[in-house]
């Protein structure tokens, strides 16, 4: 299998963060990742997006961890992911926040899965 590339935190730009959370269904994602982030613990991918095909979800999934939005890895066979809140907020203080207060109200974000 191939390694997953998880970009360092000091190599996330702006740009390809708010062109990953251009899309309302990675949009959906990173509220999902938020909401499970209380928790304190990883998530599978397959957890996050149930009703979304597995190569939809892998190209969503590729877009965010290219970006540096999220982390996931591989333990056995499953992947695991987590928001990379901690590194996003020190590097773009408030931009999350901002941007997950935007998506909350969004209805295109809300459609896309008839969440």
């Amino acid at each position: 299998m191939a390694a997953l590339r998880n970009p360092p935190a000091q190599d996330i730009r702006i740009t390809d963060v708010l062109e990953a959370l251009s899309h309302p269904l990675r949009l959906l994602v990173v509220q999902r990742l938020a909401a499970h982030e209380r928790e304190g613990q990883e998530i599978s991918c397959g957890e996050v997006l149930p009703e979304i095909s597995k190569s939809t979800a892998s190209h969503h999934w590729r877009v965010l961890r290219e970006s540096g939005v999220v982390h996931q890895h591989r333990d056995g066979r499953r992947l695991l992911l987590y928001l990379r809140r901690a590194e996003l907020d020190a590097r773009f203080p408030g931009v999350l926040d901002g941007i997950l207060a935007a998506a909350a109200d969004d209805p295109a974000v809300a459609q896309v899965v008839g969440n």
